[in-house]
């Protein structure tokens, strides 16, 4: 039979986990996390740019960023009606 400090080590346990979740899935939802994948798309396709010599590459790296982002805007609505 478990005792009452090992009931209470266990619930600790999952309140630390429930906690962490938490903070995980704010972090998946934040506009901060949304923004930093938009800028760090952006830096990655311009150097791809520069590497192709593609004309513009700070110009044109632009479009497949916003659209990318976009993409992960348009996820939680889709997710949302899955859900439903």
């Amino acid at each position: 039979m478990p005792t009452l400090t090992s009931l209470q080590k266990e619930i600790d346990t999952i309140k630390t986990r429930n906690k962490k979740v938490e903070l995980d899935k704010a972090w998946e939802t934040s506009w901060t996390r949304k923004l930093v994948i938009l800028i760090l798309t952006y830096i990655v396709i311009v150097i791809f740019f520069f590497a192709a010599n593609l004309e513009n590459p700070f110009l044109n790296a632009i479009v497949p960023s916003i659209g990318f982002f976009l993409s992960t805007l348009t996820i939680t609505i889709f997710k949302n009606w899955w859900i439903k």
